[in-house]
């Protein structure tokens, strides 16, 4: 049986912070995205609004291609990062909206 795809976590981290990496692959994505209390496309949602809010562009590439992964369209996602303009902050959902092009228009 040929080994699993290493994961992102994995590829980016593995023998520098595999705690770290560990975490990620079994904690956050193998228990806490599979709870059953909300579905893979409102945690993508919920996840891209705290990313935004706290301005954390770079993790933000990654889970807009996530959403999208996850149920959400583009057209929910731009709505997404206008809304929160007025609750996050308006320099976050710019700079948000500034990565969703790139991501959208690849």
């Amino acid at each position: 049986m040929p080994d699993k795809e290493p994961s992102g976590a994995e590829k980016m981290f593995g023998d520098f912070a595999p705690a770290l990496v560990h975490f990620t692959d079994e904690v956050l994505f193998g228990e806490v995205w599979k709870r059953a209390e909300l579905t893979p496309k409102e945690r993508s949602l919920v996840t891209v609004a705290a990313l935004v809010t706290n301005g954390n562009t770079e993790q933000l590439v990654f889970h807009l291609g996530l959403a999208k992964e996850n149920g959400n369209t583009e057209a929910e996602l731009i709505e997404a990062l206008t809304h929160l303009a007025f609750y996050a902050g308006w320099p976050q959902a710019m700079a948000a909206m500034a990565v969703a092009k790139k991501v959208f228009r690849s």
